[in-house]
C-alpha cells in the first residue's frame, strides 16, 4: 500500500507528522482516491526502516552567520525523534524521500565516517574548529543505540584532541559519559541539552520518540556533575503553544546544573509549515488559528522567513517581547554570565592530525 498522503490524515502512534506530503523534487505526484473498493486501512503504527550509505565524505560546511559553528557532521539522515516541527525534514527530499513519515521511519545510517574524517583532518592547511555534532538531525536518536555511529566518532575525536560540540535531546548521551568526561577533561566538549516543554503529554505528540523533558532535565545534572559544560537551548518556542513556558525551562534547566542557555524561535521551512499545520488541526484545533497567526507576525506574514539574522529570532513586537523575556530571565537565573562562557570555549590547540594509512613516519 502506498504511504499515506494527505487525503490520510490519521495519527500514527509513535510519530510526529500524520502524512506523506510530496516530494517537491519528484517529477510526477501520486494522489490517493478512495473508489469504494480498497478495503485494507493504512496500518496504526509503521516500523522503522534503516538502511546503510557509504559515507564520500564526513564534514559538512557553512558559512551561515546565524550558527555559532562552520562544520558539522550528520552520521544520520532522518531522525526517529519525529519531532513535526523539525526544520531538517525538507532535506529528506534530497534522498528522493517524504518530509513526513519518510524522514522518521525511513532512515539512513551514514557508513566509513571515521575513515572520511581521517582523511579530512589530515589534509594540508586543515584548521582546527569545533566540529558540531549534528546539526540536522539529532546524533542519539533511537537508532543510535545499535548503530553506535555517534561514539565511534567521539572516541576518534578524543584520540586526536579536536574539540566537538553537541546539541541532543536524547537521553542516551549518557552512555557515552566516560568519552565526555575525558573530552572535557582536556576543554574538548561542550553540550547543549534542547528543552521544548515541560508537559510530557505534549511532548508525546510535539516530539514522539524523543526523551521526556524530566530525562533531559536528568541528563543536564548527570552532566554538570561529571563536569561537562553543559547548557540548554530552548528550542523551538513555539508561539501560543509553549511560549508561555520559556522562564520555567530556564528555570529548570538553572536548577538542574546548566551553565549557559539559548532559544530559537519555531521555523517552518518547504513542507514542515503544512505538516505542522497538519499536526495542530489533529492535537490543537482550538489554537491552531492563534498559533500560525502569532507565527506569521514574527515572520512578516508568512509562515517563515529564511533570511540571515531572521530565521532563528524573527521580527516584530511578538519577538521582540520573547528576547526581552529570555534575557532577563537568564540574568535572574545567573545564565550566560562571562564565567560560564568562558568555560564554555574549547581549546583548538591540542589537535593532532591522525595517522593514516600510507604516512611515511607512522
Amino acid at each position: 500500500m502506498a504511504s499515506p498522503t494527505r487525503g490520510d490524515p490519521r495519527p500514527r502512534k509513535g510519530r510526529g507528522a500524520n502524512y506523506d506530503p510530496h516530494n517537491r523534487f519528484s517529477p510526477t505526484v501520486s494522489v490517493g482516491e478512495d473508489d469504494g473498493w480498497w478495503q485494507d486501512e493504512a496500518p496504526a503504527s509503521l516500523a522503522t526502516e534503516v538502511r546503510e550509505e557509504p559515507a564520500r565524505s564526513a564534514l559538512s560546511w557553512n558559512t551561515s552567520p546565524d550558527l555559532p559553528f562552520d562544520r558539522s557532521i550528520n552520521p544520520y539522515r532522518g531522525c526517529e525523534h519525529g519531532c513535526i516541527y523539525c526544520y531538517a525534514r525538507p532535506s529528506h527530499a534530497y534522498w528522493d524521500f517524504s518530509p513526513g513519515l519518510d524522514f522518521e521511519t525511513k532512515l539512513i545510517a551514514r557508513t566509513g565516517l571515521v575513515e572520511r574524517l581521517k582523511e579530512e583532518l589530515c589534509r594540508p592547511g586543515y584548521v582546527c574548529r569545533p566540529i558540531n555534532l549534528a546539526g540536522n538531525t539529532d546524533v542519539y536518536q533511537p537508532i543510535e543505540a545499535g548503530q553506535r555511529r555517534t561514539r565511534e566518532l567521539l572516541a576518534f575525536l578524543l584520540e586526536c584532541r579536536h574539540p566537538v560540540t553537541l546539541v541532543t535531546k536524547g537521553a542516551m548521551i549518557l552512555r557515552d559519559l566516560d568519552l565526555l568526561k575525558a573530552l572535557a577533561e582536556r576543554r574538548l566538549v561542550r553540550v547543549m541539552v534542547s528543552l521544548t516543554s515541560l508537559d510530557a503529554d505534549l511532548k508525546r505528540t510535539l516530539e514522539p520518540r524523543a526523551a521526556s523533558p524530566a530525562a533531559r532535565l536528568r541528563v543536564i545534572r548527570a552532566l554538570s556533575g561529571a563536569g561537562v559544560p553543559v547548557g540548554t537551548l530552548v528550542s523551538p518556542v513555539i508561539p501560543g503553544l509553549t511560549d508561555h513556558e520559556l522562564e520555567r525551562l530556564l528555570a529548570a534547566a538553572a536548577d538542574a546544573g546548566a551553565a549557559t542557555a539559548g532559544w530559537m524561535l519555531l521555523r517552518l521551512p518547504h513542507e514542515v509549515a503544512p505538516l505542522f499545520e497538519a499536526w495542530l488541526d489533529t492535537h490543537h484545533p482550538g489554537r491552531a488559528g492563534k498559533v500560525m497567526s502569532l507565527v506569521r507576525q514574527c515572520r512578516n506574514g508568512k509562515d517563515y522567513d529564511p533570511r540571515f539574522g531572521h530565521r532563528m529570532r524573527g521580527e516584530g513586537v511578538f519577538a521582540d517581547l520573547l528576547e526581552q523575556r529570555f534575557r532577563t530571565a537568564c540574568r535572574r537565573l545567573g545564565l550566560n554570565t562571562p564565567e560560564a562562557e568562558a568555560a564554555m570555549r574549547l581549546d583548538t590547540h591540542a589537535f593532532r592530525a591522525p595517522h593514516v594509512q600510507g604516512d611515511l613516519f607512522a
